[in-house]
């Protein structure tokens, strides 16, 4: 397995130098700025998300104000609580796209959020307070306790709110086999854990957050 820098060059020579790929790199937001984030901005990044699966995004995002006007802004408690009544206006409601499972996972992630909210104070601060050198642990938490938040739906949903993450995108999986991590795209809790290692270990290395060290592999690999 490569160094860090090792790879960072290899990106930098692919993006035109070091500055260039410095520019593209993001970073995650503190710990207490990610704490302070309403949980309702929470169910809607992963409403969004999980809206985008399988659906070109310009046409998710087009129609955002709809989402956000009819699931009432999103707030946990008071979606976790639709019935059937609601559920009825949701799928005869043009502004939105009428998918009835996707509908329901809102729903349920509404319910999920409430649960931490209940357990934690707020799902943004037990988001928040998870370490980074276990976020498989918090990928399981959303896969198993969400709906329909497993691999990449859940990854960018805590990737775009500022979560300090790697999403294992096909250039992050590229740059993984080849550095011997894993032999195919990770998806087993052997590999995830080899993932987690190798992602702590160039953690270390660098001083850099997943979030850029991602960045930096899928840049290795990708156009």
């Amino acid at each position: 397995m490569r160094s860090f820098d090792e790879i960072f060059a290899i990106a930098a020579d692919r993006k035109g130098g070091p500055d260039a790929l410095e520019a593209l790199l993001s970073k995650p937001l503190p710990a207490e700025e990610l704490a302070s984030i309403p949980d309702d901005r929470w169910l809607s990044m992963m409403a969004k998300c999980l809206f985008q699966a399988g659906f070109h995004w310009k046409v998710i995002e087009a129609k955002w104000p709809g989402f956000e006007a009819a699931f009432e802004g999103f707030d946990p408690p008071r979606v976790a609580f639709y019935g059937d009544e609601e559920i009825d206006r949701l799928l005869s409601d043009t502004g939105i796209v009428r998918n009835g499972a996707k509908i329901m996972a809102v729903i349920e992630n509404a319910r999920f959020l409430a649960d931490l909210a209940a357990e934690h104070g707020s799902a943004a601060k037990f988001i928040a307070d998870w370490p980074a050198d276990d976020f498989i642990g918090l990928m399981d938490v959303l896969a198993k306790r969400g709906s329909r938040l497993g691999g990449a739906t859940g990854q960018r949903a805590l990737r775009w709110m500022g979560k300090e993450s790697f999403i294992l995108s096909q250039d992050v999986s590229a740059r993984l086999i080849a550095e011997g991590v894993v032999a195919k795209a990770p998806t087993s809790k052997r590999d995830l854990a080899a993932v987690q290692a190798a992602f702590n270990r160039w953690k270390d290395q660098s001083g850099r957050s997943l979030t850029e060290i991602s960045r930096v592999l899928s840049m290795s690999v990708g156009p």
